[in-house]
């Protein structure tokens, strides 16, 4: 079911439940819909627990409700990097192999690959534009860990789609049981400076203002004509 806004209820619940797991454990400032500082990406849940005398730490929640959701920002950026290299070189390989002298345009080919029909050729183009794909669009897990855009890392998943291949190197993994959330795996802790914990606990307030103009009905133009009358 569609909450109107684009996101299932079995989603919005999962971040529900994060967001409750998370103020449990200390995280006194949550939002969600958070954009990262210095990344593209938004994440579904952030928080920030404050310590005593020192900065607090910094956590992620990323919810998936479907083993494609899950799959789809879980590609380990190195190995499938390697493997594009490879395909790349197959193809060519076989490009060589397929090629017919043409002296007239030296600077660029002027074959049409795909209509030899070759079916290992064929073959190759389709794992390498599967490849590409995944890479570029699909490796959200692997570059918020990379970039160290907190200190620790949350999968959310239903019981039916926890499985421990599946969770990304480093992430912890809550899961969804009886109504509430249990830690079946812990993350690895990622040190961040005080400086971007400071930036992403701003990020943190800005959703959350957000959030609080929508529901109270304040649009940019209104914050804007209340600025001139303060001038």
């Amino acid at each position: 079911m569609n909450n109107g806004r684009g996101e299932t209820t079995r989603h919005a619940r999962l971040k529900r439940l994060a967001f409750l797991w998370a103020q449990a454990h200390g995280y006194s400032a949550c939002a969600m819909e958070v954009s990262l500082p210095r990344c593209r990406y938004r994440v579904d849940v952030a928080a920030y627990r404050p310590l005593p005398k020192k900065f607090g730490s910094t956590a992620i929640f990323e919810c998936k409700q479907a083993l494609c959701d899950l799959r789809r920002d879980n590609c380990p950026s190195e190995s499938a990097r390697k493997l594009l290299d490879a395909v790349c070189h197959r193809r060519q390989v076989l490009e060589n192999n397929l090629r017919i002298n043409d002296s007239l345009f030296p600077e660029f080919t002027s074959h049409d690959f795909t209509a030899v029909g070759h079916r290992g050729y064929t073959r190759v183009l389709r794992q390498l534009n599967a490849l590409q794909n995944r890479l570029y669009d699909c490796t959200k897990f692997d570059k918020l860990m990379r970039y160290r855009c907190a200190n620790l890392f949350f999968l959310v998943l239903p019981a039916e789609l926890f499985r421990d291949s599946e969770i990304p190197v480093g992430w912890g993994a809550l899961m969804e049981c009886d109504g509430a959330l249990a830690l079946m795996r812990k993350p690895v802790w990622q040190e961040t400076t005080a400086e971007d914990r400071i930036r992403f606990l701003h990020r943190i307030a800005a959703a959350g203002t957000r959030i609080l103009n929508r529901q109270l009905e304040i649009a940019f133009d209104d914050v804007i004509a209340e600025r001139c009358r303060s001038c």
